[in-house]
């Protein structure tokens, strides 16, 4: 037997009478039930708001406050509301119990009782009440599940994406008409690799990484993925953006000014490799169980070869994306470069921005 079926169901007898309270604590007490007691209406409703109550017994003449009208609290109340009630009393008029069933009484017991009708019909209640207290346990452990499905579900896809997965959306595909790709290499972050130890490594780049997350988050771009020590980020996607090519050049020195103050655990200095590019792009999500919103097309990898054309430290814009930014930028002309799978390029190099 579990713990929780060795804890006695708790009773509450409501009744004017002494007698008629007595009668009914011997007879419960002596099957195993846990019983209290409340010599008027106004008493046992009090009780029943202020303790979790398996069944209740409630007369139905009281004084002041009877049991028709102790009846109608109990159900109007979310606290009270599915604590089965048996209506107990010496009336026999049928129109009087067939109210109170209509009013949400689980049964009626006449006096004076029969034990083994008192019994049964208790009995009856608890079971109901057990079968609703564990679908109410069964919704509250479904629901939680729901919510951590929800916050696992916005930790790999951008709230507007994970709407329509939870909407039951099966594909998701969209053509973005104009958006901007950047990748940001970590310079010689290999070699640095064979230098420090697995933990250091992998904390160094988890913190710079969550400083690049923080300030993706501020300008409303979109953090794709991260693949080793490359950063890869979006804006304009998932929703339009008004200054994509903008915010990401501005997030592109941030991240240069962020790197500027970390050295690695050996004390060299880290640097950016960037490159940026501007244009029209497919996103959508892949998979099943490891869902990922990714992008694909020309423009990302234009904005790859950007990048891997750049020298350490610089951010390496395409011509496309340099034309949209305005005068707070610096920008200096690079020159035609022979980008692999495009040919010659006029590319710039992005010096600050204000």
């Amino acid at each position: 037997m579990s713990a929780a079926a060795q804890v006695p169901a708790s009773i509450l007898v409501v009744d004017d009478t002494q007698d008629v309270r007595d009668v009914l604590c011997a007879r419960l007490a002596g099957h195993g039930y846990r019983v209290d007691t409340a010599p008027d209406g106004v008493v046992g409703l009090e009780k029943a708001r202020a303790a979790p109550y398996d069944v209740i017994l409630l007369d139905v003449m009281m004084p002041n406050l009877d049991g028709v009208a102790v009846l109608t609290a109990l159900k109007q109340d979310p606290v009270t509301r599915y604590i089965p009630v048996v209506m107990i009393s010496a009336d026999t008029d049928h129109a009087l119990v067939a109210r109170c069933i209509a009013l949400g009484a689980e049964d009626y017991l006449p006096k004076p009782f029969n034990g083994l009708l008192l019994r049964a019909r208790v009995g009856a209640c608890l079971v109901r009440k057990r079968w609703h207290d564990q679908e109410v346990r069964y919704l509250k452990l479904l629901e939680e599940e729901r919510r951590e499905a929800d916050r696992l579900l916005l930790h790999v896809l951008p709230p507007p994406i994970a709407d329509r997965v939870k909407r039951g959306e099966r594909i998701i595909a969209d053509r973005i008409p104009s958006a901007t790709v950047m990748f940001a290499d970590l310079v010689g972050f290999t070699v640095l690799a064979s230098r420090v130890s697995p933990g250091e490594l992998v904390a160094l780049l988890s913190d710079v990484f969550s400083a690049f997350d923080v300030l993706v988050d501020r300008h409303g771009l979109y953090k794709v993925k991260t693949v080793g020590d490359a950063y890869m980020v979006a804006g304009g996607v998932p929703l339009p953006h008004v200054d994509h090519a903008g915010s990401v050049a501005r997030l592109a020195v941030l991240m240069r000014d962020v790197l500027a103050g970390v050295s690695t655990p050996d004390q060299m200095p880290l640097q950016l490799r960037v490159g940026i590019h501007t244009g029209p792009l497919v996103a959508g999500v892949l998979g099943t169980v490891r869902m990922s919103y990714d992008v694909w097309g020309d423009t990302v990898n234009v904005a790859s070869r950007m990048c891997s054309l750049a020298s350490p430290g610089m951010i390496h814009l395409s011509d496309t994306t340099a034309q949209q930014l305005g005068s707070g930028f610096s920008v200096k002309l690079r020159g035609p470069m022979e980008v692999k799978g495009k040919g010659s390029m006029v590319t710039h190099i992005l010096e600050s921005a204000r």
